[in-house]
């Protein structure tokens, strides 16, 4: 009887996935738990943003550029509108960018990145078509993609979605290549196993931890992306705020009020580090294997 209680909880870490162990590991180190910590907060921040500000981010008051106060963290703009709540309501629109494009990003890029185990004629187009992505910056991408589509949350999302398709698409290509002519791979193939029960059981697995490290990775990237392209008035338009957004509107009014650009800056700078200590503690989790 007194084995009940002991073997319990051994048998409840065996029965956890080793790679789902692997990466919740990454979040009981300092960087992980720094970087989970301030991303939570920022989403819950986000997410809650209507209950907390229910007069909304384009509510105005009767002080212009006001300082810093108990009242105003990071002041007023130009029409009385309380800069920190509209940055507070601009971060709904950095993190459904990030947490929308960019997993969806990881999985098309690795669905291309396999198409050579179809067709090896496949492969290699497909494998052109990333390389011609590449040629293409990110900003540049999305200047492309505006005057096509038109400045908006919709054109951010397929810049970034289409930008990290090269990374996940390679890694993918790499790891199928490495892996179709080892001999655990060929005795499945005699033994009548499909090719998407190969792919799926043998070389995704030794694909997807550089796959979810990319992935958070190119959060941190997707972030500037958007504020990058805000910035020059190609992102969203206002009056809906982003912080890329803020930061556009604060340059033109940096002598009057400093903290309407410092106080943006820091967030998008927060939300930055915190999504690349996430992203270095899952590299040294997936780097111990």
């Amino acid at each position: 009887m007194t084995d009940v209680p002991l073997s319990a909880p051994v048998a409840t870490r065996r029965r956890l996935n080793p790679t789902l162990a692997r990466y919740l590991s990454a979040f009981r180190t300092p960087r992980g738990i720094v970087g989970l910590t301030i991303l939570l907060i920022m989403m819950l921040a986000a997410l809650l943003a209507p209950v907390l500000f229910p007069g909304g981010y384009d509510q105005q008051g009767a002080t212009t550029f006001a300082g810093p106060s108990a009242g105003h963290l990071f002041g007023t703009d130009e029409f009385g509108r309380d800069i920190f709540v509209r940055s507070v309501y601009g971060l709904r629109v950095d993190l459904s960018l990030i947490l929308s494009a960019v997993p969806l990003s990881m999985a098309i890029g690795t669905l291309l990145g396999l198409a050579g185990a179809l067709s090896g004629w496949l492969g290699a187009g497909v494998q052109r078509l990333l390389d011609v992505i590449i040629g293409f910056p990110g900003l540049i991408l999305g200047v492309c993609l505006v005057a096509i589509l038109g400045a908006g949350w919709f054109a951010l999302f397929l810049t970034i979605l289409i930008g990290g398709l090269p990374s996940a698409g390679r890694l993918a290509r790499g790891a199928w290549l490495s892996q179709q002519d080892k001999e655990y791979v060929l005795a499945a193939r005699v033994l009548g196993v499909s090719r998407p029960q190969l792919l799926v059981r043998h070389v995704l697995p030794n694909a997807m931890d550089a796959i979810v490290v990319q992935g958070a990775v190119w959060m941190v990237v997707g972030v500037y992306i958007e504020a990058g392209l805000s910035i020059v008035g190609l992102g969203v338009q206002p009056p809906t705020p982003s912080l890329g957004v803020l930061l556009n509107n604060g340059l033109r009014f940096v002598a009057q009020s400093p903290t309407y650009i410092i106080g943006p800056a820091a967030l998008l700078l927060l939300l930055a580090v915190g999504v690349s200590l996430m992203s270095d503690a899952l590299n040294e989790a997936v780097n111990r294997r």
